[in-house]
Parts: structure tokens; sequence; C-alpha cells
């Protein structure tokens, strides 16, 4: 199928002229800068940031061994994720497909957006029903919102099976890949040349460590990162974040070592969790969590809060009753929450 991202851009996002702002305008060098309104008295952060954050971009197009044109930087996943429902869905008309269990902003963006939500199950197994999305596309469908590694449940998605919607599908796939640096799978990234209706969302808060910082970063072809800039607010990634998040990117080496470590607790946790009596499931997991299905979720959960230990209750999202969500720790911190769930047991 012949994909032209032009044909799904709502109209008057096409026909937009974004907001220029100082920094936009300018280029080259300077030693006096009187065109932003700024404070001129020098201070760490009296001027405004790069708005393309080029600087940053170009570090992870060089980790991610992707051109920095195909990339767009956001306030966090979040905020991609809403710039999506604004670029290609008209409130009040078109849907989009989430199969459901999975991440609960794409819904909660959604309704903020006036989108109906349209909610095929996954199957069983928590991957794609493709006869289910099938049924739940029509002419006003737009995007559909893939999560791999999926949160809450932690599985990846087949792989062909996102192939087979991106060949088919008339509209964006969406695949987030916020914890694909603990699976044992190559990123979707390496297929964006071959689908141009494919956008991959990934963060640094997971195996970098930057959850603080709020950088989300979106793959796509030019066409639709160009979209993104046109339509983000002009400085939506400030500058600490932006350099914290470049001095962290220099030294891919610890993230690799915190990676592999996780990795390891995560096979010991998914062997321990399983032994508890108590236990009904541990659902395989290529992220840096479980889901633990139990007899009597909540009182465990009321347990664990008694002994200082936070974790998820997902027992209200459906197909994941009796279940909690388990972040992996440091070996001291999953010792003790097997300690207290033995003393439970």
């Amino acid at each position: 199928m012949k994909f032209d991202v032009r044909d799904i851009v709502r109209a008057n996002i096409l026909k937009l002229e974004s907001y220029s702002s100082a920094r936009d305008e300018f280029k080259g060098k300077a030693n006096i800068f009187l065109d932003a309104n700024e404070n001129p008295f020098e201070g760490a952060y009296n001027r405004y940031p790069d708005p393309l954050q080029i600087e940053l971009r170009n570090k992870i197009a060089e980790i991610k061994k992707i051109d920095s044109e195909q990339i767009a930087i956001g306030n966090g996943s979040d905020e991609l994720i809403d710039l999506l429902f604004r670029i290609f869905c008209t409130p009040g008309v078109d849907n989009v497909i989430i199969p459901q269990p999975t991440y609960g902003m794409y819904k909660v963006s959604a309704r903020i957006n006036d989108i109906e939500i349209r909610e095929p199950l996954l199957s069983d197994e928590f991957d794609i029903d493709e006869s289910r999305i099938a049924q739940s596309i029509d002419q006003k469908s737009k995007i559909i919102f893939l999560c791999s590694p999926n949160n809450p449940t932690g599985n990846l998605l087949i792989t062909e099976k996102i192939t087979n919607l991106l060949l088919s599908f008339s509209g964006i796939i969406v695949v987030d890949e916020a914890y694909i640096d603990f699976a044992n799978s190559a990123s979707l990234t390496t297929s964006l040349a071959k689908h141009s209706n494919l956008v991959v969302l990934q963060t640094l808060s997971k195996a970098w460590g930057l959850a603080g910082l709020r950088i989300g970063m979106a793959f796509a072809s030019k066409e639709v990162v160009t979209l993104i800039n046109k339509i983000k607010p002009p400085y939506n990634v400030n500058s600490a974040s932006a350099q914290l998040a470049l001095n962290s990117l220099q030294n891919i080496e610890r993230k690799d070592e915190i990676v592999r470590n996780l990795i390891t607790e995560r096979k010991r946790m998914e062997s321990s969790l399983g032994d508890l009596s108590f236990v009904q499931k541990v659902f395989p997991s290529q992220a840096n969590f479980f889901l633990v299905q139990m007899n009597n979720a909540r009182k465990c959960y009321e347990y664990l809060l008694k002994h200082g230990i936070v974790v998820r209750d997902r027992s209200n999202v459906v197909q994941c009753e009796n279940c909690l969500r388990i972040t992996i720790g440091t070996p001291d911190q999953n010792k003790k929450l097997l300690e207290v769930l033995n003393d439970f047991n």
C-alpha cells in the first residue's frame, strides 16, 4: 500500500504557519544577543534553549545510527503522543485503535483531544490479535498505538504482526519502545526506511535513568518529524534537561552495565517470585518489571505498603485481574521485597 503522510494530516495543520522564535530565525555566530527579550545579564539559564535540540539530536543519531532529521525530541514521550493526536486526528471526527491492556496515557491523551477510542483486546498471551484490530478499523481510523515491550504486561509484540499492520493500515502505527533496552530484540527503528507510516517512541527515563529530566524521542520519516517540530511549543525541552541528557549520553557503558544488572536481577526475581505459594503466575517479561498474578493482589499490595514497599496494583486493568506490577529494583531492594513477601506467604 502506497502511503503519503499528507493524506491523513489534518487540513489546518498542513496550512499552519508555525511560530518562528528568535532562535529559529538567527543563524550563525554573534557576541551580543538582543533579539529574544531575554535578561541580558549572564547566568546559567538566562538564554532560551535551542528549539530543535540539535546537539542532543546529533548525539542520539550517533548512538541509534539514525539520521538526526528523523528524530524529534519531546518533553517526555507523553508530549510526543499528544502532538501525534494533534497532527493526525480531527477532534470529534476521527478514531484511534488502542489494543488493551496497555499504557494508559494513550487513552487519556485521546480523550483530551476528543478522539474516539477503540479498544480491541490483545490475545490471551497479550499479543496483537489481528482480526480484532481489523474489525475496529474504519475510514476514520488514523492511529494504532502499540507498546512493545508492553506495559503493564512486559512482553514483546510479535514483529511480523506489527509489520502486517504497517503494510495494511492506511494510517500511522505508533510503536512505543520505552523498555526496548531490556529486550532481547532489535528496535523497530531499523524498519523506518521501509515503512513511512511507522513512528517509534523511546525514552531516556528507563535504561538511561533520566526519568526526572523528561526526555522523549520520536523516530519517524523526515516528513512526520517536520510536522512534529511544526506544531510543538517553541522551547519544549529546557536547557538544563538537554545538557544533562547530553552529558549522560557520553557514558553509554554505564547504561549498558545497568541494563545487564537489571536483566540479571530480572531472571533471579522471576524464579523467586514464582516459588511463592500465593503467586499464580509471573508473566514473562522483556522489560524492567514483572506482572504478577496472585490470590489476593490488593491484600498483598497493602501488606507491602505497611512495610514501606510500593508496587503498582493493576487489578483494575482489563485482563490483569489480581495482578501487581513490580519493578525490578537493586539487589538489596529485591532481597527485602522477597523477605516481606515470604512473611506474607
